[in-house]
């Protein structure tokens, strides 16, 4: 039986949501984490809340490029989570250096201590970012891996190392491909599509929109943290060596406003309607339309929120000022952030 569960990258946009869940679950949890967006002086209170004073759970700031602290810490584990990673494809363009390092040379010796401490299950987040542009009506598991960023491409090449390195014999492994998460959490991200256009149509009124047509894959917040707990729970011959899609709406950027803009237009009944302003072109090419077929066959997985759901849980959250000073604050958006505190 799993019980021992180290959640790699644990104190972030996800993780803030999954920790919790997996200790209401009686998951002895540990996190390890940098804490880079907790500004708290207790590690980890103003992400986990009460939960840091739980018994089941060990928090350890660290790098992922430390391999020797990595190590240590995945001894013992029963199951790995992996989250870690300078998160998006814009945030892996700004120091193409420091992106590689971090995304992909790290998880060598990560594997290393898997594999030297026969952890039972690894459970690793990548991204549908692996595709690229695709033109097919559905993405599935199947087709080819043609990344167009830094970001997609450590992703194949961490998968890679999984497939390679990692025996089934030994380790349970698993590749989620999750969709572009959206919705609250304690450490919020307003730099993810349904976040960012919710967070212009509350606080400017104005949604500016570049191109439009791009496709992009959702899933909420809630529904992906639900998954990775669920994910414990499969038996080893349902999810070994498998790799798995996982989201919920397939919507253009412009379908995706025009949603945002229908419920806070009903939200806030007393203001001035929303507008929507869209633009001819955008820097970001990627466009898929993700197929979730293999993971509700194989797994009977089903999704149980939507967009709508989680642009009403972002308009509630902003009434209830737990998000202070959004457009500006740079703590909910990864670039503006790692460049304020100088990453390295």
């Amino acid at each position: 039986m799993l019980k021992k569960v180290l959640v790699i990258g644990g104190a972030g946009y996800v993780g803030s949501v999954l920790v919790p869940k997996l200790l209401k679950n009686n998951y002895k949890v540990t996190v390890y984490d940098l804490y880079t967006y907790s500004r708290s002086k207790e590690l980890g209170a103003d992400i986990y809340g009460d939960f840091v004073k739980d018994k089941n759970l060990i928090q350890i700031k660290g790098d992922i490029r430390d391999a020797n602290k990595v190590a240590k810490t995945v001894k013992g584990q029963d199951a790995i989570i992996h989250l870690a990673c300078l998160s998006n494809d814009p945030s892996v363009e700004i120091d193409r250096k420091l992106g590689k390092e971090v995304n992909y040379l790290s998880f060598f010796h990560f594997i290393k201590a898997v594999n030297k401490y026969k952890t039972k299950r690894l459970i690793f987040a990548s991204t549908p970012s692996v595709y690229g542009f695709k033109t097919e009506k559905e993405v599935t598991e199947d087709l080819a891996l043609e990344p167009l960023t830094d970001y997609g491409l450590y992703k194949v090449f961490s998968e890679k190392a999984i497939s390679d390195l990692v025996p089934l014999a030994q380790t349970t492994w698993v590749i989620i491909r999750p969709s572009t998460v959206c919705g609250y959490a304690p450490r919020q991200r307003l730099d993810l599509s349904v976040n960012i256009l919710t967070n212009l149509a509350v606080n400017k009124g104005v949604i500016t929109v570049f191109g439009g047509s791009q496709q992009r894959p959702n899933i909420h917040i809630e529904d992906v943290s639900d998954l990775y707990v669920k994910m414990l729970e499969y038996k080893d011959k349902e999810i070994a060596g498998k790799i798995f899609n996982a989201g919920n709406e397939n919507l253009s950027i412009l379908e995706i406003a025009k949603k945002v803009k229908k419920i806070v237009d009903e939200m806030y009944p007393g203001r001035t309607k929303v507008k929507i302003v869209v633009t001819s072109s955008s820097d970001d090419q990627r466009s898929y339309r993700v197929s979730w077929k293999k993971i509700k066959k194989e797994l009977v997985w089903k999704p149980k929120h939507t967009i709508d759901d989680a642009v009403r849980d972002l308009v509630d959250a902003f009434k209830a000022g737990k998000l202070e000073k959004s457009l500006e604050d740079p703590i909910y958006f990864n670039i503006k952030w790692l460049q304020k505190i100088k990453f390295k």
